[in-house]
């Protein structure tokens, strides 16, 4: 079965232990939902930076990475489902990019 990157942008930091603790439920659930197909559950990410041949910026691009996720499915059409669970694009906060990784012998 073969894995897709998750590649979360958008969202907000939640403010507040409350809404904190709110947040982290909803992603342990949506996680729960995912259940096996979770290869590699991520992380949020901090500020980047974008190199390119003009130099480094330190803007994250046009569409700042906020976090990822590894999963499997059987297709990216089943990882595209998945997706829609997720707490960020449910509340219109975020999106989630969804791509297949192609696995390369180096």
């Amino acid at each position: 079965m073969p894995n897709f990157v998750f590649a979360f942008h958008g969202g907000h930091t939640p403010e507040g232990e409350e809404e904190q603790a709110k947040m982290m439920a909803e992603w342990g659930a949506w996680y729960g939902e995912l259940g096996p197909n979770i290869v590699d559950p991520g992380n949020p990410v901090g500020m980047s930076k974008t190199v390119s041949k003009d130099g480094v910026a330190d803007n994250g691009g046009a569409n700042p990475l906020s976090g990822y996720s590894v999963i499997s499915a059987d297709s990216i059409d089943a990882a595209t489902e998945l997706a829609k669970g997720c707490p960020m694009v449910k509340h219109g906060n975020g999106s989630v990019e969804v791509a297949e990784v192609h696995h390369i012998e180096m």
